[in-house]
C-alpha cells in the first residue's frame, strides 16, 4: 500500500484521469456532431437536446450515485465509472445507427460521468493532504476543458481521416488504459459512520446547489453559443473561434489559480466563489456589447471568473463535510447538472425569440442571482456551524 506524498500524487493523478475520461463522451459527441449528424440525420437543435437530456439524467442520478460512492469507496467506483465509459464508447461506435439510438446510449451511460466525478472527489478528500487539497480540486476540474481539447483534436486526426466511429473506439481504448491509473490501496476505504441528523447542513448545501445550478446554466452558454453569437454580431468566424479557444485556456488557468489560492487561505472559499460569479456576470454582460474589444474582455471575465469556480466549490463542500464528501458534493452537483440541462435550452430559446444581446444580459442577471444564492448558502453554513458550537465555523467557509 502506498503512503505519503507518493500515494497522494498517485491518487490525485488517478482522480484527474478518471474525471477526464468520465466527461469525454458528451464532449466527444459534440465535437463529432457534424460528422455524426451527416450520417444519422439530426440538426443543431437535436444536438442541444442530447446534451440537455444527458445533464438532466445526471441530475437525477447524482444523489443515489453519491450514496453508492460513499458505500463502495473511491477506488471501486472509479473503476466502475471508467469501465462504463469504455462500454458506452463502444456502444456508440457500433450500435448508434439512428438519432434515437444515439440518445438512448448516451442517456444510459450518463451515470458514468456522475460516478466518476464523485468518486474522484472522495479519492482526493481521503488521499491528498489538506494543504494541497485546493490545488488538487483545481487540477481535477481543469480536466473538463482538457477533455474538450481532446474531443476537438479527434475531429481532424480521426473523424476526418478514418471516420467518427473510430474516434469512439480509440476513446474506449483510452478509457480502458485509464483503469491502470486508478489508485490501488492508496488509502483503504473505511466506511465512515453516518453523521448525526443535521450535521451535513443539507439546507445550506441545497441552497449552494441551487446557486451552482444557476451559475452553471449561465456559464454553459459561453462554450455553446459564444461563436454563433459573435458571428451574429459581425465578428469573423475564424476570429470568434480563436476567442473561444483563448477563453478555454483562460478557464483552464483560472481553475488552477482558484485551487492554488485556496491552499493559501484559511477560509472564505464559498465567499470567493460568490465573488467570482459576480465578476463573471460583468463578462457575460459585456458580450451583449458589439465590437471585438468587448468580446475579448467579456470572454476573459466570463471564462476566467464566471466559469472557473466549480473546483473551488467542490473543495469547499468536501472540506466542510469530511465525514461524507461524496454524498455532500452530490447535493451540489445535482444543481450543477440541472443547470447544465436547463441553461442552454433557456439561452437558446431566448436568443431565437429575441436576440443574442438580450440572452447575454439575461445570463448575466442569472449569474448575479447565483452569486446571491451562494452568499445565502454561506450564511446558512455559518449559522449551522454556530448552532453546533463549532468555534472555527465562521472562518472555514
Amino acid at each position: 500500500m502506498e503512503t505519503g506524498d507518493a500515494g497522494a500524487v498517485r491518487a490525485a493523478a488517478g482522480a484527474i484521469t478518471v474525471t477526464t475520461v468520465a466527461v469525454l463522451p458528451v464532449f466527444l459527441t459534440g465535437a463529432l456532431a457534424v460528422q455524426i449528424s451527416g450520417e444519422l440525420g439530426f440538426d443543431p437543435a437535436g444536438l442541444g437536446l442530447v446534451v440537455a437530456l444527458y445533464f438532466g439524467i445526471s441530475a437525477v442520478c447524482s444523489l443515489p450515485v453519491g450514496r453508492l460512492v460513499e458505500r463502495w469507496g473511491g477506488a471501486v467506483t472509479s473503476r466502475l465509472a471508467v469501465l462504463g465509459v469504455a462500454v458506452m464508447m463502444l456502444a456508440l461506435a457500433g450500435l448508434a445507427r439512428s438519432y434515437v439510438s444515439l440518445v438512448v446510449i448516451l442517456m444510459a451511460g450518463a451515470w458514468c460521468n456522475v460516478m466518476g466525478q464523485l468518486a474522484s472527489n472522495l479519492t482526493l478528500a481521503r488521499s491528498v493532504p489538506a494543504h494541497r487539497l485546493g490545488l488538487s480540486f483545481g487540477v481535477k476540474q481543469a480536466a473538463v476543458p482538457l477533455a474538450t481539447l481532446l474531443a476537438g483534436a479527434a475531429v481532424p486526426v480521426v473523424a476526418l481521416t478514418i471516420g467518427w466511429r473510430w474516434a469512439y473506439v480509440i476513446a474506449a481504448g483510452l478509457a480502458l488504459l485509464a483503469t491502470l491509473g486508478v489508485p490501488r490501496g492508496v488509502v483503504p476505504h473505511v466506511p465512515t459512520p453516518k453523521p448525526p441528523p443535521g450535521e451535513r447542513a443539507t439546507l445550506a448545501l441545497a441552497v449552494l446547489g441551487a446557486g451552482s445550478g444557476l451559475g452553471a446554466g449561465a456559464a454553459n452558454a459561453l462554450g455553446i453559443f459564444l461563436v454563433a453569437a459573435a458571428v451574429d454580431r459581425g465578428i469573423a468566424p475564424g476570429t470568434a473561434g480563436l476567442v473561444l479557444t483563448f477563453g478555454s485556456v483562460v478557464g483552464f488557468a483560472g481553475r488552477l489559480l482558484h485551487g492554488w489560492l485556496a491552499d493559501r487561505r484559511a477560509g472564505g472559499h464559498v465567499a470567493f466563489v460568490a465573488g467570482s460569479m459576480a465578476l463573471g456576470a460583468i463578462g457575460l454582460a459585456l458580450l451583449a456589447v458589439s465590437g471585438a474589444p468587448a468580446l475579448v474582455v467579456g470572454t476573459v471575465l466570463g471564462f476566467g471568473l464566471g466559469w472557473s469556480w466549480p473546483g473551488l466549490m467542490q473543495f469547499a463542500v468536501v472540506r466542510l463535510n469530511p465525514g461524507a464528501p461524496a454524498a455532500a458534493s452530490a447535493i451540489v452537483q445535482t444543481g450543477v447538472y440541472a443547470g447544465g440541462f436547463a441553461g442552454p435550452i433557456g439561452f437558446g430559446f431566448l436568443a431565437a425569440r429575441t436576440s443574442f444581446p438580450t440572452a447575454w444580459l439575461s445570463a448575466a442577471a442569472t449569474m448575479v442571482a447565483a452569486a446571491l444564492l451562494v452568499v445565502l448558502g454561506r450564511r446558512l453554513l455559518v449559522a449551522h456551524r454556530a448552532a453546533r458550537s463549532t468555534p472555527t465555523a465562521a472562518t472555514s467557509s
